[in-house]
C-alpha cells in the first residue's frame, strides 16, 4: 500500500532528503512516501504568490519505485490547489521528464514544466500531458 504523509518534523526532514540525495531546505514543506510500510521517496515544494513549486520529486537511494512518485507527485499538486493556489511549476531537471508528464506537467517555453490546476482534480485521468 501506497500512503503519502506529511513531514511535521525538520530533523525527519532533513534525514529524509540525506536519504533521497536531496537537498534538505527548512523552509519547504515535505511528503513522505511509503510504500508497505518502507520509506521510499520524499516530495518537497513550496507555495509562493505566483504558484507551486515542486522542488524534489526522489526516492530512496538504491530504490526505483516511479508509480510512488507519480502519486506523491499527484498528492503535493492536490495539496497546492486545496491551498487555492491553482499553478505550479517544477524547475528541477533531476526530476525524470516523464514522470512530470505522468504527473500532469507540461513543458513551457521558458524551458521548466508547469500545470495549471484550475478544475484539474476534478477529472484528473483526463487531463492531456
Amino acid at each position: 500500500m501506497l500512503e503519502v504523509l506529511p513531514i511535521q518534523d525538520k530533523a525527519f526532514q532533513e534525514s529524509v532528503c540525506t536519504r533521497c540525495n536531496v537537498n534538505f531546505d527548512p523552509d519547504l514543506m515535505a511528503y513522505a512516501v511509503y510504500s508497505d510500510g518502507e520509506l521510499v521517496g520524499i516530495s518537497q515544494f513550496t507555495m509562493k504568490e505566483d504558484g507551486g513549486i515542486i522542488s524534489d520529486l526522489a526516492n530512496v537511494q538504491g530504490v526505483t519505485d516511479t508509480q510512488a512518485l507519480f502519486v506523491a507527485g499527484r498528492a503535493t499538486l492536490n495539496f497546492i490547489d486545496l491551498c487555492g493556489v491553482h499553478t505550479a511549476k517544477c524547475h528541477n531537471s533531476n526530476i525524470d521528464e516523464t514522470l512530470l508528464r505522468a504527473v500532469g506537467f507540461k513543458k513551457s517555453e521558458k524551458g521548466y514544466f508547469e500545470i495549471d490546476l484550475s478544475h484539474f482534480f476534478e477529472h484528473p485521468c483526463q487531463h492531456n500531458q
